[in-house]
């Protein structure tokens, strides 16, 4: 999905399917070149014999990047894709203006646990995205069709793929980390419950100097949960990389 002017943004999901253009994504769309994939092997993109693991998926979008000839990208990514962000920049960064990371997997804390995503049930999911509530009874409430059932089992199947084993890390990332040379922003939700805000401050001090801005009441899903505080934080520090 693409949509908008100005300087190519490329938001890379999470661990579901990304076949919707949502809110943020219209927002950002006003200010940057929005262009928003889906993974190889979720959703409806087929599953390629060649993805065994994340770095497999960074590789993937290098040769994106160079594909669509994109230049001083601003990188996003969430959760799964934020892990997937992390091991491009640590490869090449050559093509990347700045990095925002929204509650990234992709290293671990032995004494903080993340949540076991894999085991979780369609609803646990769902409640354990969000902070509110009354967001995910709202959601939970919509009606899903067949073909979203198929698409999120995909997505599931896709994830565990690159993901389940160590679970949601790479235990050789941390210690390259250092090499992320471009401005970093990273966002977190203060109630995450899927990957714990702990991991912020971990992160922070792993990438020189980076920022870290903890949005309040809100889950591990920012964008989503907590929309206008998302585009803010992300309009703002892209601004600043600007100027």
């Amino acid at each position: 999905m693409r949509k908008g002017d100005g300087e190519p943004l490329v938001y890379l999901h999470g661990g579901g399917a990304s076949s919707q253009w949502l809110p943020f994504m219209e927002a950002l769309s006003t200010q940057f070149d929005m262009i928003a994939p889906e993974h190889p092997g979720f959703g409806m993109s087929d599953m390629p014999d060649w993805l065994d693991n994340m770095g497999d998926l960074a590789y993937y979008y290098l040769d994106f990047f160079e594909h669509f000839d994109l230049d001083n990208v601003h990188l996003v990514g969430t959760s799964l894709g934020g892990w997937a962000a992390l091991e491009i920049a640590v490869r090449n960064r050559s093509r990347l203006k700045s990095l925002t990371l929204v509650s990234p997997a992709g290293i671990d804390l032995p004494d903080v646990p993340k949540a076991d995503v894999f085991l979780w049930s369609p609803e646990e999911t769902i409640r354990g995205l969000f902070h509110s509530e009354e967001l995910a009874k709202a959601i939970l409430s919509r009606p899903v069709t067949e073909d979203e059932q198929e698409r999120a089992m995909k997505s599931a199947v896709a994830a565990a793929r690159i993901g389940w084993q160590p679970p949601l890390y790479n235990p050789h990332l941390a210690k390259w980390l250092h090499r992320i040379s471009v401005p970093t922003h990273i966002i977190w939700g203060e109630n995450d419950k899927v990957i714990p805000p702990a991991y912020g401050p971990a992160f922070q001090k792993l990438i020189e100097g980076s920022e870290l801005t903890t949005i309040a009441n809100c889950g591990h899903v920012p964008q989503v949960e907590c929309e206008t505080e998302f585009v803010e934080a992300v309009t703002s520090f892209i601004g600043g990389v600007a100027s």
